[in-house]
């Protein structure tokens, strides 16, 4: 696809502006209901399970990298190590309630991908446009960053790309970002580089940044890859950045400014996210086993760290908090997903979610639901007298959970008991209130 041609089509189809400014960040962030309270002591039910449209003949190894919820919660994207990403829609039945896959086969997926889309190279990064709404299809659109190639901005309904953000370097070749991340206006792509960051006009394909350096010309700020991008969640104007030089910067947004860099993480920072109400800070990093949390008020020390299994993996392992802001949920080497309460770093509960690294967790952004990503790289060939390497359903594959939960907090304090999976609860709730999109 010629991206000079798709870049004439993108201002069109693409982000208008005038959609976006009349979905201002106040109208985003309502929520339709309270987020319910979920009893995470109460292993949760396994609602769908994929792993079949994930072998590909050309690619034995393949493996998942990572899975995101959208921000309208219609539906989950996936990335794989053969440069795919595939779309999964939510499927609902006549009375408005999930649809039951309950009795298929073990070894069939509970159904097919909506969309699947082929990227050129390895893929870095990737991330949803923050005003996602699939009852407005300009605004269903996601970011990827892939080796050797620029910024694309993917179509979600019909798989298209709508157009580059290119970036260039000394000897006027295309760069490839690291990473990538909209700001919370969804005005603006900020993308991670070698000590640097570029930022883009989305109404503005091309070749036209912003570039601002880390590492100053007195050796002061942040050395290294710009390796993960994560915005304040409370429009405070702030920025964290992780660098595989195990640091962590926190900018304002406006100006750039550096405010702080903090220190501590044992290997190269490749997750951060803001905590709910914007106070604090969690920190993950590659062969590093504990997820840092930091008191952005006061940076002087480590409030406390998560331990997780992943000492030995340069993978990145992402983790996700719920959207009350109570709890942290992150996989691993061990192949379990590990709930952690936020406001003491202490471990709550975990379940089992593959047999292999879980290197992708997301809660669902208003249902009490959550997806589960696994899989790692292996090295060698595959061939007829190794068929016992080949991956299992449990191995390389992504998962939907349900967990059981509470409507209010007053319900909260005594869960159902006789071991409920949450999946009756969650059909029943969506009946009575079902999605809108």
């Amino acid at each position: 696809m010629g991206e000079e041609a798709s870049e004439q089509q993108l201002i069109g189809a693409s982000m208008d502006e005038d959609a976006v400014e009349q979905q201002t960040p106040t109208e985003a962030v309502e929520e339709p209901y309270p987020w319910p309270v979920i009893h995470y002591d109460v292993p949760p039910y396994r609602t769908y399970h994929f792993f079949n449209q994930f072998k590909t003949p050309s690619n034995p190894n393949n493996f998942l990298k990572g899975v995101k919820w959208s921000p309208d919660g219609s539906g989950f994207l996936t990335c794989s190590d053969d440069n795919t990403f595939c779309l999964f829609t939510l499927p609902y039945d006549e009375s408005g309630g999930l649809a039951d896959f309950s009795s298929s086969a073990a070894d069939t997926d509970s159904y097919a991908a909506s969309l699947v889309m082929s990227d050129g190279e390895s893929v870095y990064d990737y991330c949803w446009y923050p005003y996602m709404s699939s009852s407005s299809p300009e605004t269903c659109v996601f970011a990827s960053t892939t080796r050797d190639h620029p910024i694309h901005l993917w179509d979600a309904t019909t798989g298209q790309l709508r157009c580059t953000y290119r970036a260039y370097d000394a000897m006027d070749e295309i760069t490839a970002a690291f990473s990538i991340a909209f700001n919370p206006a969804g005005t603006k792509i900020f993308a991670g580089y070698n000590k640097s960051i570029r930022m883009f006009d989305i109404h503005r394909p091309g070749r036209d940044f912003t570039q601002h350096s880390t590492l100053q010309g007195n050796k002061e700020g942040q050395s290294g890859i710009i390796s993960s991008i994560a915005f304040c969640p409370s429009h405070s104007g702030l920025l964290a950045t992780g660098s595989y030089s195990q640091t962590t910067a926190i900018y304002r947004e406006d100006n750039m400014e550096l405010l702080y860099v903090l220190h501590g993480q044992e290997g190269g920072v490749t997750h951060v996210q803001f905590s709910k109400d914007g106070n604090y800070l969690y920190t993950g990093g590659r062969k590093d086993p504990y997820i840092l949390c930091w008191d952005i008020r006061k940076t002087v020390d480590i409030v406390y760290k998560m331990y997780r299994s992943s000492e030995t993996t340069n993978q990145r392992i992402y983790f996700d908090i719920e959207p009350r802001g109570q709890h942290l949920g992150s996989g691993g080497q061990d192949g379990s997903v590990h709930i952690y309460n936020l406001q003491t770093g202490q471990w709550v509960s975990s379940f089992r979610a593959a047999s292999d690294t879980v290197n992708g967790f997301s809660f669902h952004p208003f249902l009490p639901m959550a997806a589960s990503s696994s899989g790692h790289r292996r090295f060698g060939v595959l061939d007829d007298s190794h068929e016992d390497m080949l991956l299992t359903g449990d191995e390389n594959c992504v998962s939907v959970w349900s967990f059981s939960y509470s409507a209010s907090l007053e319900n909260a304090v005594s869960p159902n008991s006789g071991g409920s999976n949450g999946k009756s609860e969650l059909d029943e709730d969506l009946r009575q209130e079902p999605l809108s999109m």
